[in-house]
């Protein structure tokens, strides 16, 4: 298998250079050459298998350069770090299923690729004696899983830059409260879009990525799709087993596209007979539900909503999939990317929008709307919805067919106090939220200014 730039100005390259490049050279974002189909015997022969065997199998398909014993042994250690024996498991609510990706060491889905990624970064460090600083913007839960998963490694230093006091205080914590000599927390004075400009800004200067050996943990770097994609196929089996159905359909908050984007590999390997619909569930920064309603993507001034991890205007993942709606051309895909960057904006016609509406659809969730679905679902179930998964369950329903309709629940209620208690009332953190209350902290603040930030790992690179 090998890696290819969205924007065409690289050569192919393996699994393992991919994965330690992060951002493609030119600029692009990273994406298989081609997508593996999985034909109806191998899906069978997949039924029955583990979380973690499973993992195996769909990872397998796209890692040839790294061997079968090892990359076990990679999931095996990713994985034992979750609180729950089957790393995503389901429940069923009031007529709809929650896939349950918050039993993590963080709480939040972010922890099913980042665990892995930062095992996968130490295995390959390890392998060639490199070293790797890893710069990272976050909106919330990125960071602190990204810290979590390279804490104390050996050759890794972390910068993850938060918006300052743009987070939710547990979110906020969770980064700061990790005092390791690795670990460098900034909270950069603006929004998240500010902070994943510099991360690019960064990383395209490429004198200074190659001194510093500079790797990406946000899901510019295709392992985390990859380790996304799994829970989305295990998540059919489990579903179609319970209802003895063919084909199920997801609902997905996202303001990254990186989610819903592992959900589009999803299907196109399994086909549509396995997967019919990705509703695509958007907070009040809507940019990704205009893009697919009315075919607008441009920015706005981002929004604070009690979902912050979406507060998001431009999504990251989102060049991947444009490569796919251009049919694959690297010339109009860079050539729009570059367009987008001068206008801020990019409109689609009237067959790019019909492609668009058959690969998605999209709602905009209010914040009305996300106090009121977290209470009244929790009137009608007594089970407690995080902000982003409300966002994600308003939309399943509003599309729900007449097949089953699987919502992903993307953080643990507990991370978002003031939004579950607006809705339903104050409810007792985890102990493992409750211990970080009153924790020493460790950050540095700066202007979102990358000539800043780059002086600042500067003086920090390992």
């Amino acid at each position: 298998m090998k890696y290819i730039s969205t924007r065409g100005k690289i050569s192919p390259i393996g699994f393992k250079e991919a994965v330690m490049m992060g951002l493609a050279t030119d600029g692009g974002l990273l994406l298989p050459e081609t997508l593996p189909a999985i034909d109806a015997k191998t899906l069978s022969s997949w039924k029955k298998l583990s979380y973690q065997d499973l993992a195996f199998e769909v990872m397998s398909r796209f890692i040839d350069d790294i061997t079968a014993s090892d990359l076990r042994s990679l999931i095996t250690r990713s994985y034992q770090t979750f609180s729950h024996p089957q790393i995503t498991p389901l429940v069923k609510k009031d007529g709809v299923y929650i896939l349950e990706l918050f039993h993590g060491p963080t709480l939040a889905f972010k922890d099913v690729a980042l665990q892995f990624l930062g095992n996968l970064f130490e295995y390959l460090l390890a392998e060639s004696g490199d070293r790797m600083n890893i710069v990272g913007a976050t909106s919330g839960d990125t960071g602190s899983a990204a810290i979590q998963g390279v804490r104390g490694k050996k050759r890794i230093n972390i910068f993850i830059m938060h918006p300052h006091k743009r987070v939710s205080p547990i979110q906020e914590l969770q980064m700061t409260s990790v005092l390791d000599s690795n670990v460098f927390n900034i909270a950069i004075q603006g929004t998240f879009d500010d902070g994943q400009a510099i991360v690019k800004n960064i990383f395209n200067d490429i004198p200074f990525k190659e001194k510093h050996c500079l790797g990406a943990v946000n899901s510019i770097n295709w392992a985390r799709i990859m380790a996304q994609i799994v829970y989305y196929v295990y998540a059919y089996f489990r579903v179609s087993e319970l209802e003895n159905c063919q084909t199920v359909d997801f609902s997905v908050p996202t303001g990254n596209f990186g989610d819903v984007f592992a959900g589009f590999v999803a299907r196109k390997m399994l086909g549509r007979s396995c997967i019919e619909k990705l509703v695509l569930a958007t907070n009040d920064n809507d940019i990704l539900s205009r893009f697919v309603t009315r075919g607008d993507y441009s920015t706005n001034q981002v929004t604070p909503t009690c979902s912050p991890s979406m507060d998001i205007q431009l999504a990251s993942n989102f060049e991947r999939y444009l490569y796919y709606l251009n049919g694959e051309d690297t010339k109009r895909t860079a050539d729009d990317m570059a367009t987008l960057s001068i206008k801020h904006c990019l409109h689609f016609d009237q067959d790019a929008m019909t492609a668009i509406s058959n690969d998605f659809m999209a709602l905009r969730v209010s914040e009305t709307e996300v106090i009121s679905t977290i209470r009244d679902f929790y009137a009608a179930t007594g089970y407690v919805l995080d902000p982003h998964t409300a966002v994600g369950v308003k939309a399943g329903r509003q599309f729900a067919a007449n097949r089953p309709m699987i919502c992903l629940a993307t953080a643990h209620p507990g991370k978002f106090c003031d939004a579950v208690a607006k809705a339903i009332g104050e409810q007792p953190l985890p102990p493992s939220l409750a211990m970080l209350q009153g924790l020493p902290t460790r950050c540095e603040i700066l202007a979102a200014d990358t000539t800043i930030v780059k002086e600042f790992i500067n003086g920090h690179a390992v």
